[in-house]
């Protein structure tokens, strides 16, 4: 056992480095599938905003979301009930959405009781 060691065994390194592979890969997953998908309109002029707004997304399905959230109709008011009639809602619609869907949804909302009510877009 008087040799001397001239390689170095790269196998523990590359079986390392697979698993940290496989950590970020899996984490960034996780990540990335937190969001509802929603082909946003754009526009020239849109609006940077400081706070954490409410946010409803109405997809092109039609289905309601709340801050990522998903309910139905009748439990937004529910569901709203706990924020503060001063806090900003911005609406993510996608931009197939009926206007008349949107339209009435802005409604219920502004019904409610909340001033601050905006519609989210790309700007281009």
């Amino acid at each position: 056992m008087d040799r001397e060691l001239n390689q170095i065994n790269v196998i523990p390194l590359v079986d390392v480095m697979l698993v940290l592979l496989v950590i970020v890969l899996t984490t960034a997953t996780f990540i990335s599938t937190g969001q509802v998908p929603v082909n946003l309109a754009k526009a020239k002029e849109a609006g940077d905003r400081k706070d954490t707004p409410i946010v409803i997304t109405l997809n092109a399905e039609g289905r309601l979301f709340l801050n990522e959230k998903a309910l139905a109709e009748d439990e937004l008011k529910s569901a709203l009930s706990t924020y503060s009639f001063e806090s900003a809602v911005v609406v993510r619609a996608d931009k197939t959405t009926v206007l008349e869907r949107f339209v009435s949804l802005v409604d219920h909302v502004r019904g409610l009781g909340f001033e601050h009510v905006s519609l989210e877009v790309v700007r281009l």
